[in-house]
C-alpha cells in the first residue's frame, strides 16, 4: 500500500501528498491578491442572499423582513397578471441580445482596426476619442437625443424642412426606436468594450504574426487565421458573463432616451425596469421589487448554465466551469 501511495504521489498533481494547510501557505501570495475580490463578492453577493425571502412576504417596516406576513408567490402576480410579462420579457431579451451580439462584433472589429494602425500617435488619439462616450451620462445622452430628434426644434427636422421634406414625428413612431436605442448604445459602449479585445490582441506573440508575414500571409489572412481564433476564448467568456444579465435592462439609457410617460412607444421600448419604475414610482414596495429581481436573476442563471453546458460540449477549454 505504501508503494502504491508513493507512485500516486509521484504521478499525481503537483500538490499530491501535501496537506491543505501547506497548500494554502504555498499560495499565500495569490490568496492575498485575491482577498479584495473575495471580500467584495462575500459582502455584496453572498451575505445579502437571505434577503431573497423579501420576495415572498408582504413587507412591513415595523416588523422587518423575517416577521412580516408570508404571502408566497403573491408578489409575482405583479408581473404575471397586472403587467404584460411576455411583452416585457421579449423586449428586454431582444434588446440585450442586440447589445451583446452587435456590441461584441463591433468591438472586435474596432480592436482589429486599432491593431492594424501603424501610427502610434493616431492610435492613441483614436482610442481616447472612442473611449470618451462611455463617460457621458445617460441624462446628457437623452438631452442630446431630444435636441436632435425633437419634432418642433430638433436638428434632424430642421435639416429636413430646409431641404423641402416633411418633418419626422420620432417620438410618435415606436417602430424606429429599437434602431435608435441600439445605435446609441453601440456609440456609447463600443470604444470601452474594444479596449478589452485590443488588450487580448496585445497578448498575442508577435513572432506568430511575423512568421505569417514571412510566409506571405496578407492582413486579411492574418486576421482570419490568427487574430480571430486568438480572440475566441475572450469572446466566449464575455458572452457568458453578459448572458447572466440578459433579463436586466439598461434603465438609465431607456428612461432618459424614451422617458417613462410616453405610452405610444411602450410596445417597442418598454422593458422590465421601466415598467417596474412606473408601477412603483408613487407606492414603492420592497417585496414587489425583490420578486422582479429574483425573476431576472433566476432567468439569467439558467441561461448561463445552459450556454456554459453547450460551450463545454463544443469547446471544453473555453467553458466557465
Amino acid at each position: 500500500m505504501q508503494e502504491i501511495e508513493t507512485i500516486r504521489v509521484k504521478q499525481g498533481t503537483p500538490y499530491a501528498g501535501i496537506s491543505r494547510t501547506k497548500r494554502l501557505w504555498n499560495n499565500r501570495t495569490l490568496l492575498l491578491m485575491s482577498a479584495p475580490a473575495i471580500l467584495f463578492f462575500l459582502i455584496f453577493a453572498y451575505l445579502p442572499m437571505p434577503g431573497l425571502y423579501l420576495a415572498f412576504i408582504k413587507y412591513n417596516y415595523s416588523d422587518g423582513i423575517f416577521k412580516s406576513a408570508f404571502v408566497g408567490f403573491e408578489n409575482f402576480r405583479f408581473l404575471i397578471i397586472n403587467g404584460d410579462l411576455w411583452r416585457l420579457t421579449v423586449n428586454t431579451i431582444l434588446y440585450n441580445l442586440a447589445f451583446i451580439l452587435l456590441g461584441n462584433v463591433l468591438q472586435i472589429f474596432v480592436a482589429i482596426l486599432l491593431n492594424e494602425l501603424r501610427s502610434k500617435l493616431f492610435k492613441k488619439i483614436a482610442q481616447t476619442l472612442m473611449f470618451l462616450p462611455y463617460f457621458i451620462s445617460a441624462v446628457l445622452i437623452g438631452l442630446l437625443a431630444y435636441n436632435f430628434l425633437s419634432y418642433d426644434y430638433g436638428v434632424l427636422n430642421s435639416v429636413l424642412v430646409s431641404m423641402g421634406f416633411d418633418p419626422v414625428k420620432t417620438y410618435s413612431n415606436p417602430q424606429i426606436w429599437p434602431f435608435i436605442i441600439v445605435l446609441v448604445y453601440l456609440w456609447q459602449m463600443t470604444g470601452y468594450g474594444s479596449i478589452i479585445y485590443f488588450a487580448a490582441i496585445m497578448g498575442l506573440d508577435n513572432e506568430i504574426i511575423e512568421a505569417a508575414e514571412i510566409d506571405g500571409a496578407n492582413a486579411y489572412r492574418r486576421i482570419i487565421h490568427i487574430i480571430l481564433p486568438w480572440l475566441k476564448p475572450t469572446f466566449i467568456i464575455l458572452l457568458l458573463f453578459s448572458l447572466g444579465g440578459v433579463l436586466k435592462g439598461n434603465f438609465g439609457l431607456f428612461y432618459n432616451l424614451v422617458g417613462a410617460s410616453n405610452s405610444i412607444l411602450y410596445p417597442t421600448t418598454d422593458i422590465i425596469e421601466t415598467y417596474v419604475f412606473r408601477a412603483l414610482m408613487n407606492n414603492f414596495n420592497f417585496s414587489t421589487g425583490s420578486a422582479v429581481s429574483l425573476y431576472q436573476s433566476l432567468f439569467g442563471f439558467f441561461i448561463v448554465i445552459t450556454c456554459n453546458w453547450f460551450v463545454k460540449k463544443t469547446s471544453p477549454e473555453n467553458s466557465l466551469f
